[in-house]
């Protein structure tokens, strides 16, 4: 159950430190480092639009994800009271609604900031945006189905997020087709960091009926499918860089995903307890292997 905010009036204002914790700054690091990778892969010189990467930056990290944050904890509120009672919301430091009137504020000033970059910008982030409420918003709440929400996420964090970064570099242009196939295998890869990420919250997910990949398949299964979803698009990027000429650039993405496979073996040990280790060691490798993917296609026809 929530906890009663006993020592906290519903109509007060919560505290600045509470506001960002709600909006999780570690959570930003991904869209941010993938638009990074879409401007890269422009093949633009990032000092020439350098006011624009980095309001594109804050788009993406302090904004849109933040606004995702914020709608997620909102909606789940009952789920986290069960799984992590000291989040903001179930522990009353947010009290009333206010949880999700800053879910709504943070996505008036995503929008607001979108504009300023160009339409195609702005086109995206309602994309994100409406992917993000549904993602947890009733009724279409796609987290209830870990294949579907998992997906939806992966495609905010890393697709869009990374061709945006393009779309800013190129004043609006197309990305290159290179550019579009690597960040929809990344943006597949990322399904499985997601999977990861639910094995966090097995007991609520369970109790209230959310059908998270780790409830559904249970942990051992679960654990092998995210394997597969994270390693299967990069092997497909190896080939593909092989193809395209860009052999020194497979041989280090090939690398970063050899290690992988082998974090990968101790991961499936215990994929439960060991997901958070996963996170900081094999997940830091694909977000590398990204920025050399995107290195290889960088300028590319």
């Amino acid at each position: 159950m929530l906890r009663p905010a006993t020592s906290v009036a519903t109509s007060e204002i919560p505290a600045p430190g509470v506001v960002l914790e709600l909006l999780k700054p570690i959570t930003w690091f991904p869209p941010m480092w993938a638009f990074g990778c879409g401007a890269v892969s422009s093949g633009v010189a990032l000092t020439t639009h350098l006011g624009s990467l980095v309001v594109g930056l804050i788009l993406c990290g302090p904004l849109l994800c933040a606004t995702s944050q914020a709608a997620n904890d909102w909606f789940d509120r009952h789920v986290d009271a069960i799984n992590e009672p000291n989040r903001p919301i179930p522990s009353g430091r947010m009290p009333g609604r206010w949880g999700l009137y800053v879910a709504l504020l943070w996505t008036v000033l995503s929008l607001l900031c979108a504009s300023a970059l160009g339409i195609w910008v702005f086109n995206a982030a309602i994309i994100g945006l409406v992917l993000a409420w549904i993602y947890s918003a009733p009724p279409l709440r796609l987290k209830q189905n870990g294949w579907l929400g998992n997906l939806a996420c992966a495609v905010c964090y890393e697709g869009i997020a990374w061709v945006t970064g393009a779309v800013v570099m190129l004043d609006g242009a197309a990305p290159p087709a290179k550019s579009l196939i690597v960040a929809a295998l990344y943006s597949l890869g990322a399904h499985g960091i997601m999977t990861l990420n639910d094995f966090k919250s097995i007991e609520g997910d369970h109790a209230l009926g959310i059908r998270s990949l780790p409830v559904q398949l249970g942990t051992e299964r679960a654990g092998r499918v995210a394997c597969a979803a994270m390693a299967l698009p990069q092997i497909v990027v190896v080939v593909l860089l092989l193809y395209w000429g860009r052999g020194l650039h497979a041989a280090a993405v090939g690398v970063a995903l050899a290690v992988q496979l082998a974090l990968m073996r101790r991961l499936l040990a215990a994929p439960r307890e060991r997901a958070p280790w996963y996170g900081g060691t094999g997940v830091t490798l694909y977000v590398a292997g990204m920025l050399v993917s995107a290195f290889a296609v960088r300028g590319a026809a």
